[in-house]
């Protein structure tokens, strides 16, 4: 099958080199390539992009050692949101990386510092068992090794500069993260989701998350209309990694968006179905746009790939029609 990251080397069985100091390793969260951690690797200094759950840190401390470095190496630990599979580890992870300052939007901070708002709300959500099963947990962090990240910000990784954009569309607490000595972004989840197993000779399969709560299709497409704008060589992605076809995916995003909006609000007015009709709507667009891509899995195992995807989709874009 057509691989696009097959050629850029494995340096174990979940890290992998794009050159230019970009790595990604594989957290482990759900399954293989789900979620991405990004390294960027400057003058032997590091910022991690993203953390995944507490249950990733070993494993991201162990890909740092495979570059013969340690915990002290690392300068930033940068967040592009606060859902919990993009910066559950956060506060582990500060706690292991002594010299490390956190990154993350204004909006987000305050949730960092003290997490027990963000972890009742995943309480409510998945109940005790299953959300430590899953997350494992938040650790607080010290108010004064936070960083809040506005429009604009940078900061320097050993002369590497990395530059901040607000970038609402997926949640309101998002930021793009743009390495400057490359044009590359690190685009968290509002440059959509691209997984591996949907790669085809026709390149990347890519879709919009409007997971809840926060999904706003006229932010979404001025954050993703910003990106293709940009000129990017590529951009990467938590779900998952390397995303090279920038012009091309951001056009199919954009109709995506609109597609998304006017498939819910078809439903708008079915009360307690809604979240099942659209979830049973959703799944039958992407899996025509997927067929027509040449995505050749057989349908349950399509449906195993985005099962996840397609529930919080449809509840995202529920809490958008009640939002409304």
């Amino acid at each position: 099958m057509y691989h696009h990251h097959a050629a850029f080397p494995l340096i174990a069985p979940t890290l992998r080199h794009f050159g230019d100091g970009i790595y990604a390793i594989d957290s482990g969260y759900v399954r293989n390539e789900f979620d991405a951690v990004h390294f960027v690797v400057n003058n032997g200094r590091v910022a991690i992009i993203d953390t995944a759950t507490r249950y990733a840190v070993d494993h991201i401390l162990h890909g740092i050692s495979l570059l013969g470095l340690g915990p002290d190496a690392v300068d930033y630990v940068v967040l592009t949101h606060v859902h919990l599979d993009h910066a559950g580890g956060a506060g582990e992870l500060m706690k292991r990386c002594p010299q490390a300052q956190l990154t993350v939007h204004p909006r987000g901070a305050r949730h960092m510092v003290d997490p027990t708002k963000l972890w009742s709300a995943v309480l409510a959500v998945y109940g005790e068992e299953m959300a430590t099963r899953e997350y494992g947990g938040l650790e607080p962090i010290p108010a004064d090794r936070i960083m809040e990240t506005p429009e604009g910000a940078t900061i320097s990784l050993s002369g590497r500069v990395l530059e901040f954009w607000d970038a609402p569309g997926h949640a309101r607490h998002h930021v793009f993260v743009r390495d400057t000595q490359t044009g590359s972004i690190f685009s968290g989840d509002t440059f959509g989701i691209s997984y591996r197993e949907l790669d085809t000779s026709a390149g990347a399969y890519v879709f919009i998350t409007s997971s809840p709560t926060q999904f706003d299709p006229a932010a979404h497409q001025a954050s993703v209309r910003r990106v293709m704008n940009s000129g990017a060589p590529a951009v990467y992605l938590t779900h998952y990694s390397q995303l090279r076809s920038v012009r091309s995916s951001g056009e199919f995003l954009l109709g995506q968006i609109d597609r998304y909006a006017s498939l819910a609000q078809r439903h708008g007015h079915e009360g307690e179905d809604r979240s099942r009709l659209i979830e049973a709507e959703l799944e039958k667009m992407l899996f025509q746009e997927a067929r027509a891509h040449g995505v050749s899995l057989d349908d349950k195992t399509l449906r195993g790939v985005l099962d996840m995807d397609l529930r919080l989709n449809a509840d995202g874009l529920v809490s958008w029609l009640d939002a409304h």
